[in-house]
């Protein structure tokens, strides 16, 4: 497939150019304390505590709106879709692509039909190495990631190596958890195929930088896969500006439902793709000589999919461009300078992940206290960490850790859920002295 196209300069939204700015702009001032009355879960008490959770990079709570958005969906609206012609069938359907048409927005693509509906960035990256990959991956190539990358973007490239004998090349990060662009770039070869990277890390909240990782690609004719779960919850994203070829993110983490995700794929990428799974929606007919498929994003969306997720995810996206991606990211911002500084001066910790441009994560250990131990004592105080290594092994190889505990932000979370924390960590180093 020729993709001199990439080449080209990023083609203009078809919507009108506002939509953007009019969505990343707060409509009321940011205050969290009526933002975490949206949050029906952070009222409970857990072990006779009020809850305190920073386990958002693991899996974001669910505002009201999205509970009830379900709710209502399936009291009032549910039917399968696309195939039927009764009024349930044409509302449910109606519901289901206007939350593509919302992330459309949201993303920023030319196009909604960019936006393919799947489990999760797992399935998403699944997609990509089993279409793409296996048309354009043969051997001796090779698929360029980084050291900091999830499982999930590591081993879907790993398969695809295994099957068609290409060769994954890692990139190096730096010891405060940064990609080393000199050594990224020289990793580009005429043999690279794609690259796929994290748009933020997962463990140490790197920011990465995604524009510049593209056009470097693209100089080499290179596509570029973003793996966006950890950002999309934090940071305005707009894949046109960025040029990426493909986007993926889970719902779970953008405080909408579990079990779907988004993958946003370049119009002529997709058309060019093969179908990812056979069964229904996804043919326009079907002999037992032979099928044809359906049109982009049909053929990409088999069977019945999670509607109700989809329509649940819409609503997460309004909930979040109500309040505005800028305010969040800014309030997260501050929140985790207040937390690194907190969390830093307590002698015991070591930090991991120091980059200059990160989000709302704080990975840490604590000398003498193994991570679990720690998470441990911090759920007796009602407070929710995550603990292990955080489906980034080679990651914890590179820092020499086994694991790590990791406190995660999101926009609800407040200084005083940080001073819970210290002090559940001051309490853990007294319990072990």
């Amino acid at each position: 497939m020729d993709l001199t196209y990439l080449q080209r300069k990023p083609h203009r939204m078809s919507l009108s150019q506002n939509t953007t700015a009019e969505r990343r702009s707060p409509s009321r001032p940011f205050d969290v304390k009526r933002i975490r009355e949206d949050f029906p879960i952070l009222k409970q008490q857990v072990r006779g505590k009020l809850l305190v959770y920073l386990d958002n990079a693991a899996s974001a709570q669910k505002p009201q709106v999205v509970i009830d958005t379900l709710s209502r969906f399936y009291s009032t609206s549910y039917a399968n879709i696309h195939r039927g012609i009764h009024w349930l069938s044409e509302r449910a359907t109606e519901a289901y692509e206007s939350a593509r048409a919302n992330i459309q927005r949201f993303l920023g693509a030319a196009e909604a039909s960019e936006i393919l509906f799947v489990r999760g960035t797992t399935e998403a990256i699944n997609l990509v190495a089993q279409t793409y990959g296996r048309t354009h991956v043969h051997a001796g190539d090779e698929i360029l990631i980084s050291t900091m990358e999830h499982h999930s973007n590591i081993v879907p490239w790993q398969m695809l190596c295994e099957a068609t004998g290409a060769v994954l090349r890692v990139a190096p990060i730096n010891d405060d958890g940064e990609l080393l662009l000199d050594e990224f770039e020289k990793l580009l070869t005429p043999r690279t195929k794609l690259v796929a990277i994290a748009h933020v890390s997962n463990v140490l909240g790197t920011i990465n930088p995604i524009r510049r990782i593209v056009e470097l690609a693209h100089r080499h004719n290179v596509p570029v896969l973003v793996d966006g779960a950890q950002a999309v919850p934090h940071l305005a994203v707009d894949v046109q500006a960025m040029d990426c070829d493909f986007y993926a993110f889970s719902g779970h983490k953008l405080f909408g439902p579990t079990g779907i995700g988004v993958l946003y794929g370049k119009a002529a990428l997709l058309e060019a793709m093969p179908p990812y799974q056979g069964g229904g929606h996804m043919i326009q007919s079907v002999t037992f000589e032979k099928t044809t498929y359906n049109k982009v994003p049909d053929r990409f969306e088999a069977g019945t999919p999670n509607i109700a997720g989809v329509v649940g995810l819409g609503a997460a996206i309004d909930y979040m461009s109500d309040i505005g991606l800028e305010a969040i990211t800014a309030y997260e911002r501050e929140l985790l300078t207040y937390a690194t500084d907190r969390v830093s001066k307590i002698a015991e910790v070591r930090l991991i992940g120091t980059a200059k441009d990160k989000t709302g994560v704080l990975s840490f250990i604590v000398d003498g206290i193994h991570p679990h131990d720690l998470g441990t004592i911090l759920d007796n105080e009602g407070i929710a960490i995550r603990a292990g290594h955080h489906c980034a092994q080679p990651l914890m190889s590179r820092f020499g850790v086994p694991a790590t505990a990791r406190a995660s932000l999101a926009f609800y979370n407040t200084q005083e859920d940080i001073e819970a924390l210290a002090a559940a960590i001051h309490k853990s180093i007294e319990f072990f002295r």
